[in-house]
Formats: structure tokens, sequence, C-alpha cells
């Protein structure tokens, strides 16, 4: 299993969380985002891929 190739998936912050929901911003955050154009690499897990539906109209997928 060392040598599989896990899936990732970049994440960029392409609008300002100011003014959204609390748990919007928190989510960002947890997606490792911090400010504008910031670009993260995560795992492509289904717990990831829930975080970025969840503020799509905040991020862009890579």
């Amino acid at each position: 299993m060392a040598n599989e190739q896990q899936k990732t998936v970049k994440v960029q912050l392409v609008r300002s969380p100011i003014g959204t929901k609390q748990s919007h911003r928190d989510t960002v955050r947890g997606l490792g985002l911090r400010k504008l154009n910031s670009v993260s690499e995560l795992q492509d897990t289904p717990a990831v891929r829930g975080m970025i539906n969840k503020v799509d109209y905040l991020v862009k997928v890579l």
C-alpha cells in the first residue's frame, strides 16, 4: 500500500468569506485556505468533497 498513489485535489479560494455564515468560514479554514487565491492540495476523500460542495461559491477546484 505504500507505493499506491493517493488521489489529490487542489482547491483555490477565489472569493472572500467575509459576510458568509460562520460555518462556511470554518469550512474554508478547514480546507487549509487563508487568503484570497491561496491554494491547498488535499486528499480526494468524500469528507473533503463534501466540504468543497458546501462552499462551492467561494472556491475553485483546479
